[in-house]
Order: structure tokens, then sequence, then C-alpha cells
């Protein structure tokens, strides 16, 4: 897989890649992920990808010239399966939506910044709109790393153990049950029994039968999209 990003704060998403199962994967060849920085496509020597919205109004917005300049050049290089824009405005993005996803191959995601991109790119270029949440960051790279780490832990070969993803929560519109770890007993609270018991068939019942319950108490929305 391979996700380009277009951003204007490329060192901003340096480290989210450079660590840890991302790091993994782009190690094992298995996901590529490239940082474009937006100011490379400037329409002048100053850099200026940014100006004034027409309306009148607080905060800028980036111009249609370098985002499109950008797309342009990348689409010659080969095809992509969408390209996404991050925004508030944009379809919730759920484990669903990221289930499906993966199994694609080459992204374009732009990160909007100050109050968004133009949008004239949004008509002519973007095919997937994607929001990480109700709330509004400073710029959609933290949203373009939320998007890339949950596609990028779900293919195959990226995770030690490939059956871990399937057991995460929201696969099965279900929250993960209690896990726990040694010691048995730590101040007084002792791991339950059955998980000691060695008998997998009453262990994956007792998942379950925590997993609906802790659904029902945190997240009864979820068991209503059945």
């Amino acid at each position: 897989m391979r996700i380009d990003i277009i951003t204007v704060l490329p060192e901003l998403l340096e480290s989210p890649f450079s660590h840890s199962i991302l790091k993994r994967a782009s190690q094992k060849g298995l996901l590529q992920v490239n940082l474009i920085n937006l100011r490379d496509y400037a329409i002048n020597k100053y850099g200026t990808v940014d100006d004034y919205q027409y309306g009148g109004g607080a905060g800028m917005v980036l111009m249609c010239e370098p985002l499109a300049k950008c797309i342009d050049k990348l689409e010659t290089e080969r095809d992509y399966d969408d390209v996404i824009y991050m925004t508030p405005d944009g379809t919730p993005f759920n484990q669903k939506m990221a289930n499906t996803l993966s199994l694609k191959q080459n992204f374009i995601v732009i990160c909007g910044h100050y109050k968004g991109i133009d949008e004239r790119i949004r008509q002519l270029y973007v095919t997937r709109e994607i929001s990480i949440g109700d709330y509004v960051l400073s710029g959609g790279e933290l949203a373009a790393a939320v998007f890339a780490d949950a596609l990028g832990r779900l293919l195959p070969g990226v995770l030690n153990d490939e059956t871990s993803a399937l057991s995460d929560s929201f696969q099965d519109s279900l929250l993960a049950p209690p896990v726990y770890t040694r010691p048995e007993n730590f101040r007084g609270l002792k791991v339950p029994d059955i998980l000691l018991s060695g008998h997998e068939a009453k262990i994956k019942d007792w998942r379950y039968e925590q997993a609906l319950e802790r659904t029902k108490q945190r997240r009864p929305d979820l068991l209503n999209e059945e």
C-alpha cells in the first residue's frame, strides 16, 4: 500500500511513521508513506500556498493552484484508488471503513490547514472526505496519521500476530473485552479464573460475554447499528 500525504507541515508527520508498527510495515515493504510538502508547488518563490477567503472572514484558505499542480503530478506517476481530504465535515471514520480501504493500494491524502482548502479542489479532485471525529484540529496532519495507522496495521504481515487485529474493538461491532497479564494478583485484584483455566472454548465465550456487556454499558449505539 502507498499513501501520499500532501501537507504544509511534513515535519509534523515524520515521527508517527518512524516508530513502532508503521516503521516495521515500511521496513517490510508493506506500507509506503510519502510526505509531500505543498510548498514545493507554491505560486511564488516565497512559498505562498494560501490566501484570504472571498467574502471576508478570519482564517486563510489553501489555494487551488498549488494543490492542483501537486495532485496532477502525482496522478501522472500512478493510478490512485482515492484522493482523500481529511475534514471535520467528512464521513466519520470507523473500523468498517478502515477494513474496506485496507484492501486498496494507492491513496492521496490532503491535509487541510487554516480554514481548509478551496472548495473547487474538493469538486475537481477529491473522491472521499473523511472525519476522525466531531471536533476541529489545527490541521489535517494528525488525522492523516490516524488514517494511515488504522489501515497499515490491517495489512497482512504487518502485525507479528495477524489474528490480533481481528480481536480489536469495533471489528465485530463490539468493544474489546478486558485483558490481563502477570501478576495474577495485583493489590488484591485477581485475574478471572476462567482465563487461567486453559479451556479455550469457555475463554472464548467469556470474552464474547464481556465484550457484549462492555458495549451495552459504554457504546450501546454500536449494537443498534446491527
